[in-house]
């Protein structure tokens, strides 16, 4: 990567080496012989990395390093000094330096820390831009929901989310996006910050769902060495998600009803109760109502959770959404794929909005994903979507 980097330093001889180093490598380089010169450019020109010498007439590293905290907080800084010592290097690190570095006359380490720096600000910029992008794909806001069922589902969410301690159960078909759904009531409620920790009722064994559900004591069973902590240790002040609940074990379906009550457990092998800080929204395939009657479900699980129920709507009886939601897919495979696809034909849309989707949002997903994948011009075409005509 190409990096804006500043240098600071009282010495021209070491401005110039360390300039000459960093030109080499293809970085723009600006260099200053006092920390009072370096903060009025940094009004105007932030840098990504600044190389700080400790030592100067005027204002030394330190103070240039507290000016920079409310001036650049996203700059990198590494201090160098001739003789440093372990206290500064310590002061250095307490105001948000990078690292701290002993000046060599061969510049030796310092391309390496440069280096390292720079990939730490590729990774925290990665994770911001991922972080924000998740943020904006579970915001209320950016529902697609143009269909009246979708309307009066988003209306819905809205005011919930006002209440974060509530159990939620989430019923629909299969692919309608449950899990979607309980990631924005998460995101948007005040447990947003906090954990979303999902245990999956389906893929799981009774004992194993128990020990990851509950967590463990030393010696609590066979082959238990060492206390371990359980997704309801990991979901404390957000979110625990329990998927497709109506394939649990009715055995394991008798654990959850005081945890879905006052969020009361105990780990296997604990003489204490526990009370944590969590909400718990649960999902299912299955009309849990009917599943009560059959024996298969527990009726007093059943009513803990449906205080507040959701059922989504499969997307044959959204038809107005079918595009918006194609557009969006279309633009995140585009820039997966690098591919400039922005339109869908009035063929191609007649035909998404005529089809079944037996395997709703999920299937939709997909169709677009391949879609994008075959497409040889910037439309999307009938021939782009094999076997949904």
């Amino acid at each position: 990567m190409q990096a804006s980097i500043f240098v600071v330093d009282d010495q021209p001889a070491f401005r110039l080496a360390m300039e000459k180093l960093l030109l080499r490598k293809q970085h723009r380089v600006r260099s200053f012989q006092s920390g009072e010169e370096l903060l009025a450019a940094v009004e105007h020109d932030p840098p990504d990395l600044i190389l700080l010498d400790l030592k100067m007439p005027g204002m030394d590293g330190i103070e240039v390093l507290e000016a920079l905290h409310s001036k650049s907080r996203d700059t990198l800084v590494i201090l160098l000094t001739a003789y440093g010592t372990v206290e500064d290097a310590v002061e250095a690190m307490k105001l948000g330096a990078f690292d701290f570095l002993i000046k060599t006359i061969d510049l030796e380490n310092v391309e390496e820390v440069i280096n390292h720096a720079i990939e730490y600000m590729l990774l925290r910029r990665r994770v911001s831009y991922e972080s924000q992008h998740q943020a904006d794909q579970y915001d209320l806001s950016n529902l697609i929901a143009y269909s009246p069922t979708m309307k009066t589902l988003v209306g819905q969410l809205r005011d919930l989310v006002d209440l974060p301690s509530v159990p939620i159960l989430l019923m629909g078909e299969t692919g309608t996006g449950k899990e979607f759904m309980a990631r924005v009531i998460h995101h948007n409620s005040t447990r947003g910050k906090g954990p979303f920790v999902k245990i999956s009722c389906t893929s799981l064994s009774p004992q194993r769902f128990e020990r990851d559900l509950f967590g463990y004591e030393r010696g609590a069973f066979a082959g238990a060495e060492r206390r371990k902590l359980g997704l309801l240790d990991q979901a404390e002040t957000g979110t625990l998600f329990v998927d497709e609940i109506g394939d649990l074990d009715l055995s394991m379906q008798g654990k959850l009803v005081g945890i879905v009550q006052d969020q009361s457990y105990r780990r296997l092998g604990g003489t204490e109760d526990i009370v944590g800080d969590f909400r718990v929204i649960a999902s299912s395939y299955r009309d849990l109502k009917a599943e009560v009657v059959a024996g298969r479900f527990r009726e007093d699980l059943f009513y803990r959770l449906n205080v507040i129920p959701f059922i989504l709507p499969p997307i044959r009886s959204r038809v107005e959404d079918i595009i918006p939601l194609s557009r969006q897919f279309m633009v995140r495979y585009g820039l997966e794929l690098g591919k400039d696809v922005t339109e869908i034909d009035e063929r191609a849309i007649k035909m998404l909005q005529h089809y079944a989707f037996p395997g709703n949002v999920r299937e939709l997903q997909n169709m677009i994903e391949r879609a994008m994948m075959l497409c040889v011009g910037k439309t999307l075409t009938p021939g782009d979507f094999p076997g949904a005509h």
